[in-house]
């Protein structure tokens, strides 16, 4: 797509954009009582108008029916995990029974690393990317030394080439197989917080395989923002949150992916709990864990049902928009918002995520060279709410369910202007 950086220009686009629709699903904060220009979603997903609807037919089911709300009503509450399956299977690229939605991100990842970092005195390694967001590094430290080993030791980094930010896909490759017979899991982010990358994740799995190790993901920043296909890439193991690009609330239900593989198999070690016992058997309360088939054996305890609500809203917009068409507005939404902060004489800012649209989701960090935080101060003072990250970067995320091309115009203008002030 060929961009103009006019106010007409973006107007246009709005009203030929099939998914313009979606915007009004959303409620969008109010700064001094006028709209705010928005673009966290990398952080905070906006409320669904029909977040409400959904969480309050859950209390009413609870208002009428009590214990009895687990099996009557309109989503009974004992398969309420089975309702966001087809949604969630549908936006990963996976198979119905490879997700479940349950706990949150940190927690999850914990527990699948019982099941998939399994080191020994030979295979006992983890490499990942350098910079990553704090919970994975803390969760890959802390299991490496509850195994009894040398994070400086079992943990190897790849990081970018001296100069560069993001990381190439060949130098990932290199180290995994210069590490082959001694690395147990690979574990990396599906797109990096801080710069945006999109990594490879069916390059990385299949090196990972090749080394004799799992590969697993953190899909925190890449869940509804890019295409996955996790079942075909034949990933071992995914999690993630849903408040991110799900917009399913603050702190909300977050899901895993295990792959059919590894899902089918009864003996493989887990931490076992109530929710991911046979259900069948669940209620006959004997002793023996019996683990579900699928990514459901790993449940711990029921569903959250009031949070949970919000998660289905969100994923029934999602249904409605696809995430193909959502992904194809994203590019050149993204794309346009590039175009705009490289206009020429923007030599104090520089874009760190990508240039390849392949190799990015929705988001850009913008490396501010001088008074980034002024910068910054005076894009929210002018209602503008975008994520600023120590020491110089300005992330923002175009989201294609509720950001228009009006709205990135704007964020455009300001930013220029905050350059001059």
């Amino acid at each position: 797509m060929e961009y103009t950086n006019t106010l007409e220009f973006a107007k246009k686009l709005d009203a030929t954009d099939p998914l313009s629709y979606l915007r009004d699903e959303f409620h969008f904060p109010e700064i001094n009582g006028k709209p705010a220009l928005y673009f966290t979603g990398n952080s905070l997903g906006l409320q669904p108008v029909n977040a409400k609807e959904y969480i309050n037919e859950e209390l009413e089911s609870w208002r009428q029916l009590g214990a009895e709300g687990h099996f009557q009503g309109k989503r009974p509450w004992f398969h309420y995990h089975k309702f966001s399956k087809e949604s969630l299977a549908k936006i990963t690229g996976a198979k119905p029974n490879e997700v479940v939605a349950m706990n949150n991100l940190t927690t999850n990842l914990h527990l699948l690393m019982v099941s998939f970092y399994r080191p020994n005195r030979i295979s006992y390694k983890i490499i990942m990317e350098a910079g990553a967001f704090p919970s994975d590094m803390y969760i890959i430290e802390t299991q490496v030394r509850y195994h009894g080993y040398d994070p400086g030791d079992a943990i190897v980094e790849v990081k970018p080439r001296k100069g560069e930010y993001c990381l190439r896909n060949e130098d990932i490759i290199k180290i995994i197989r210069q590490n082959a017979g001694s690395t147990a899991l690979v574990m990396f982010s599906g797109v990096q917080y801080y710069t945006g990358q999109f990594f490879n994740i069916q390059a990385i799995t299949r090196a990972a395989h090749d080394a004799g190790a799992y590969a697993g993901f953190d899909l925190a920043h890449a869940v509804g923002n890019v295409i996955l296909k996790l079942h075909d890439d034949e990933v071992d193991f995914a999690t993630w949150c849903s408040y991110k690009y799900l917009n399913s609330g603050p702190g909300n239900t977050a899901g895993i992916f295990v792959h059919e593989n590894h899902g089918q198999r009864t003996d493989l070690l887990r931490f076992g709990g109530w929710w991911g016992h046979d259900e069948q058997k669940r209620f006959l309360m004997e002793k023996g864990f019996i683990p579900m088939k699928g990514a459901d054996g790993w449940q711990l305890s029921n569903v959250n049902v009031l949070s949970t609500a919000a998660h289905l809203a969100s994923l029934a917009i999602f249904d409605k928009a696809g995430i193909k068409k959502l992904r194809e507005k994203s590019v050149n939404l993204t794309g346009f918002l590039a175009f705009i902060v490289n206009e020429p004489g923007s030599d104090q800012i520089s874009i760190i995520t990508p240039a390849n649209p392949e190799e990015r989701g929705c988001q850009l960090s913008l490396v501010i060279h001088k008074k980034g935080k002024e910068v910054y101060d005076y894009l929210t003072r002018n209602r503008v709410i975008v994520d600023w990250r120590e020491p110089d970067v300005i992330r923002v995320a175009t989201v294609p369910l509720y950001n228009s091309y009006e709205d990135v115009y704007r964020f455009g203008n300001l930013l220029h202007k905050a350059l001059t002030v």
